[in-house]
C-alpha cells in the first residue's frame, strides 16, 4: 500500500524539552488510525507538525504519491493540498443554519472576487444534502447551529471538513463530552469517512478506540512506543506501564 503521509525521523524541542523525539509514522490513502498516549506524549504536537503549525528541528514529512515535503509548505497550502484538521472544541458559525455552514465550507475558489460572486448551484445544494445525510443532520438543515447539541456541533464540524474534500482528516478527541449514543454515531461517521480517505483519530477513550476497530499507534515521550491492533497494544507491557497504569 502506498503511503499518503510519511513522517520520518522528526524531532522538535520547546525550551529544551523534546516534545517529539525521532518520530516515524505513516498512513495509507484509505485507512483509519487511532493515536493514543498519556498527556504530554506529543499527540497534539504531531498534528501541529503535519498541518504546518509547528516546524520540526529535523526530519521529513512527505505527502502524496509525489512525496512532496509538507515542511516547505505554509499552513494554507497544506490545507489546500488535502489535510483537514478538527480541533477538540467545535468551531461552527452559530448564527448560520446547518445548511449555510456546510455551504460555506464547500471546496471552492477562495479569491475575494470568487467569494463575493458566489451563487450556489444545484450541484452545491445536492452536495450539502449529501453531507448532511453523511453526518446524520438531514433533519436539522434549517436549524441555527447554535441550537445544536454538543455532539451535533461536532458532527457538523466534521461535515464542514468533509466538504473541503480532504485526503487526510486529523480529528482530536471527537468523543469528549458526548453521550453514548452520540459517540456511537461519531464512530459510524469516521468509519465511513475512512473508506475514501485517511483518518487519524487522537483519543483518550479506549472504548471509543476499540469501536473504531483499526490500527493503533501509541505515543510516549514524543515517539512511537507500540503499534498494532487495540488488543495487541493494550497487552504490551511497556504500554501498560506508561499508559494504562498497573
Amino acid at each position: 500500500m502506498s503511503s499518503l503521509l510519511e513522517v520520518s525521523g522528526v524531532s522538535v524541542s520547546f525550551d529544551g524539552f523534546k516534545a517529539i523525539n525521532n518520530l516515524t509514522f505513516q498512513i495509507g490513502e484509505a485507512e483509519m488510525r487511532a493515536v493514543i498516549g498519556p498527556n504530554g506524549a506529543g499527540k497534539t504536537t504531531f498534528m501541529d507538525i503535519v498541518t504546518g503549525k509547528t516546524r520540526p528541528d529535523e526530519g521529513r514529512v512527505l505527502w502524496g504519491d509525489k512525496s512532496q515535503s509538507l515542511l516547505s509548505m505554509s499552513e494554507s497550502q497544506i490545507a489546500q493540498a488535502g489535510v483537514g484538521r478538527k480541533f477538540q472544541r467545535p468551531t461552527v458559525f452559530e448564527d448560520q443554519t446547518v445548511a449555510e455552514n456546510l455551504m460555506l465550507a464547500l471546496k471552492k475558489k477562495r479569491s475575494p472576487l470568487a467569494v463575493l460572486g458566489f451563487r450556489a448551484s444545484r450541484a452545491d445544494h445536492t452536495r450539502v444534502a449529501e453531507l448532511a445525510d453523511e453526518i446524520g443532520l438531514s433533519a436539522a438543515l434549517d436549524r441555527k447551529s447554535g441550537e445544536l447539541s454538543h455532539g451535533q456541533k461536532q458532527w457538523l464540524e466534521i461535515g464542514m471538513l468533509l466538504a473541503q474534500e480532504p485526503k487526510l482528516l486529523l480529528v482530536d478527541e471527537p468523543a469528549a463530552g458526548m453521550t453514548p449514543a452520540e459517540r456511537e454515531h461519531t464512530t459510524d461517521i469516521l468509519v465511513e469517512a475512512a473508506k475514501t480517505r485517511a483518518v487519524v483519530v487522537v483519543e483518550h477513550d479506549m472504548e471509543f478506540v476499540r469501536r473504531l476497530n483499526c490500527k493503533v499507534t501509541v505515543l510516549h515521550e514524543g515517539s512511537v512506543l507500540a503499534e498494532g491492533s487495540i488488543d495487541h497494544v493494550t497487552s504490551d507491557e511497556a504500554v501498560i506501564e506508561v499508559y494504562l497504569g498497573r
